[in-house]
């Protein structure tokens, strides 16, 4: 081997160490064991953690008058909170600090969101996160004209949340939100079972218009293109569908938790031993009890 060869080899050998030292001394390594919850959340210009529960309980306080205690109102204009998750909540509330959101009843929300640090919003959204939501009930009233003539006007939007229109080119709305309307965190796309039809209604007519300052309006323009093809009765009939739409898990947890024990009868005393033969017999309580109720009573 000749010597320029040797001296060759001999210099893409240091060129590699060297690389492998800079890359060592620039590149910060990912430990193995960093847990998820501790990274910096993308709140820009603000840095937050993953939201407490505890402190979010406090601070939803304010909240309260129009989303309830537990993020289910009593004034169905306003959405439902409970359930929603964490970065949804806390997306929407930088949206409405930032005056991208400006639509609807966006001018209520934004003096509470003003107010709102990223880390509140991360806290208000870990709490409402960890609420139940209720669900109204859909209208079932039979359409008597039209496309859907024959259907009950809930069916019209059960039929688009679960299959879409293929030949219109709209998606199941599951696609994104899942069969039972419990969103998906991740997007992050809204939990939207249970919702007020009037609110739902709304907004996907806020959608249909297509108007927007978003300054990253990709998940938004997601839902133009979906409501963009819907005509009010499919709007009225999505809406009404999504606020009875309720995860059944719920239900069968609900329907199988073990009855709680009834409480055991008090013992009767024993009578003294020179009145034994004239004591009464004790009612089972127990048994009279599995007979159930009196009728009519």
């Amino acid at each position: 081997m000749s010597q320029a060869r040797v001296l060759g080899l001999i210099g893409v050998a240091a060129l590699a160490a060297a690389a492998v030292a800079y890359a060592q001394t620039t590149v910060t390594p990912i430990p193995d064991n960093e847990p998820v919850q501790s990274a910096p959340l993308s709140t820009a210009p603000e840095q937050a953690t993953w939201g407490d529960v505890d402190a979010g309980a406090t601070k939803a306080g304010t909240c309260a008058a129009c989303h309830g205690l537990d993020g289910n109102p009593t004034d169905l204009q306003y959405p439902r909170l409970a359930g929603q998750s964490e970065r949804y909540i806390a997306q929407q509330i930088a949206l409405f600090k930032s005056g991208e959101r400006n639509t609807g009843m966006a001018a209520m929300m934004k003096p509470f969101a003003d107010m709102l640090s990223a880390q509140d919003a991360r806290d208000i959204g870990a709490y409402y996160a960890t609420q139940n939501a209720d669900a109204g009930v859909a209208d079932d009233t039979v359409v008597t004209e039209g496309p859907y003539a024959g259907l009950k006007f809930y069916q019209i939007g059960q039929k688009l949340f679960r299959s879409g229109d293929a030949e219109r080119g709209i998606p199941a709305c599951m696609a994104c939100h899942g069969p039972d309307g419990a969103g998906n965190p991740g997007p992050p796309y809204p939990y939207v079972a249970g919702q007020p039809s009037q609110y739902s209604q709304r907004r996907l007519e806020e959608y249909r218009a297509g108007e927007t300052v978003y300054t990253d309006p990709r998940l938004y323009n997601i839902m133009v293109t979906v409501a963009s093809k819907l005509t009010d009765e499919e709007i009225g009939a999505l809406s009404s569908y999504m606020e009875g739409l309720h995860p059944r898990a719920n239900d069968y947890a609900a329907a199988s938790a073990p009855p709680a024990p009834a409480p055991a009868a008090p013992a009767a005393p024993t009578p003294p031993a020179e009145s034994v033969e004239d004591a009464q017999p004790a009612i089972d309580m127990d048994a009279d009890a599995e007979a159930g109720p009196v009728s009519g009573s």
